[in-house]
């Protein structure tokens, strides 16, 4: 084996990757398009309503990531099953998946719907920012069920290399969402322009035409979808616990590091409405920039937790080893390219020249401290998401992530912004630096231990001494 075919893929490893990553690429392009979409439109409201979509905006960001959790921890097993062709035990895991998936969201459409300006007061307690918050959220919170059913069904369906029906969904409801949000927000076609409250709607309407599509699909083709809601029937005891000691690490940990990124959030928006406004944009172009991480990495998961699920174990550390390395690379290409265009990027949310100058001048430092650290932060995301989750290792990943976050970085970045009173991006590159150079390192370790594979499949199990014997000779 050569130094670039060890480190940096052969034909035959980036075929197989690039099937998987650039359709979910796409999907996950035209799903942060909605973000953009909506963002820009708004950003013609001025700073205000800007940043009351962004602070009422987190309370879904919120529920994204505990459900990203639950999708993460169904992934483990669904990849690893699949490469076992145990079709029925990926039914009854997805199942599962569903069912928890519409209790959390309920939980959070019931919260946002009698307490809206509780939550947008967490951020920001000038008046106008969460009046208009809290309008924004008592209508956009309806849309939560759809968007997790549409997120676990494209989760199942990645897992099973499938991957043309979730593109196709993705860019049916942008496009609707694209026209909603011009009509709705400005007005047209005889339709009065909503603001916010029209912005909502649009992303409600367009949110549950995800499912539907999904859904429609499965009942005509009876695809593999329509037996995992069959699978909510087939839930037992001996599924949850397989479920919960893979899926509960992950949805802990993405629960408490989300619940961290709101604390940082929350440090942000307390430093002056103007900075989150700045941190909002930064959110939409990151979340736009980061598609390519997110189809190499869910390619990572499926491949890695495919082969290890098969036996295959020498072969899903090799390609888990060629993910850790190309994957910074690609941040190191994609960091670039943000510092060249960022002016271009942050212009597109000014159209109407509504934003102030300390906005903009916000939004250009802290999106060059993001391209400058994106390939490190992608050290430990390929890790962490990509390997040790397709490995079957959903502790030890969660232990790096968020001791790293709430041990380190999280009081460091608020001694920074509250004690020291250090300037709003000092304290926005504090929060990166603290965490991820300390996240890298430990990830690096523990992948060289190859602690992380852990099969759940008997093949997968039988193999892996052999592979660990072969190791000790």
């Amino acid at each position: 084996m050569t130094f670039v075919s060890k480190y940096l893929g052969t034909k035959d490893f980036w075929k197989r990757a690039l099937v998987l990553a650039l359709p979910i690429a796409m999907q996950n392009m035209l799903t942060s398009s909605f973000s953009l979409i909506d963002t820009i439109m708004v950003g013609q409201l001025g700073d205000v309503a800007l940043s009351a979509v962004g602070m009422a905006g987190q309370w879904s960001w919120l529920l994204n990531i505990v459900i990203f959790g639950v999708c993460s921890g169904t992934s483990v097993l669904v990849s690893q099953y699949w490469g076992a062709k145990d079709i029925n035990q990926i039914h009854r895991v997805s199942g599962l998946a569903i069912l928890v998936g519409l209790i959390v969201s309920t939980i959070f459409v019931i919260t946002g719907l009698l307490f809206p300006e509780t939550v947008v007061t967490i951020f920001n307690r000038n008046s106008s920012v969460i009046e208009k918050g809290s309008a924004y959220l008592r209508i956009a919170c309806l849309s939560y069920p759809g968007t997790v059913i549409n997120t676990i069904l494209c989760s199942i369906l990645r897992s099973t290399e499938r991957v043309k029906l979730p593109v196709l969904t993705a860019l049916i409801t942008t496009v609707l969402n694209v026209i909603l949000d011009y009509v709705l927000i400005f007005g047209a076609f005889g339709i009065p322009a909503m603001g916010i409250e029209g912005a909502a709607i649009a992303t409600c309407i367009s949110a549950w035409l995800g499912p539907v599509i999904l859904i429609g699909v499965a009942l005509a083709k009876k695809d593999i979808l329509l037996h995992c809601f069959a699978g909510i029937l087939k839930i037992d005891k001996g599924l949850i616990r397989i479920f919960s000691s893979t899926a509960i690490p992950v949805l802990f940990n993405e629960s408490l590091w989300g619940f961290g990124t709101f604390l940082y959030n929350v440090i942000f928006a307390n430093l002056g409405y103007e900075n989150y406004a700045a941190v909002t944009i930064l959110k939409t172009i990151g979340n736009l920039a980061y598609v390519f991480f997110i189809g190499m990495c869910n390619a990572c998961c499926v491949i890695v937790g495919k082969e290890i699920g098969g036996g295959n174990i020498k072969r899903s550390v090799d390609d888990a080893r060629r993910f850790a390395v190309t994957i910074p690379l690609l941040g190191i290409v994609i960091g670039a390219g943000i510092i060249v265009l960022r002016p271009y990027l942050i212009g597109l949310f000014n159209f109407s020249g509504e934003l102030t100058e300390k906005t903009l001048y916000a939004a250009m430092t802290i999106s060059l401290i993001y391209a400058i650290e994106l390939a490190v932060k992608n050290i430990s995301y390929t890790f962490i998401v990509g390997v040790f989750r397709s490995g079957g290792d959903t502790v030890n990943g969660a232990k790096i992530d968020i001791m790293s976050m709430w041990l380190v970085a999280l009081p460091i970045t608020a001694i920074a912004a509250f004690i020291i009173k250090l300037p709003f991006p000092v304290v926005f590159a504090i929060s990166y630096l603290a965490e991820d150079y300390i996240k890298a390192t430990m990830s690096i370790r523990h992948f060289i231990s190859c602690k992380w594979i852990k099969p759940v499949t008997q093949q997968g199990r039988e193999n892996l001494e052999i592979f660990i014997q072969s190791k000790a000779k």
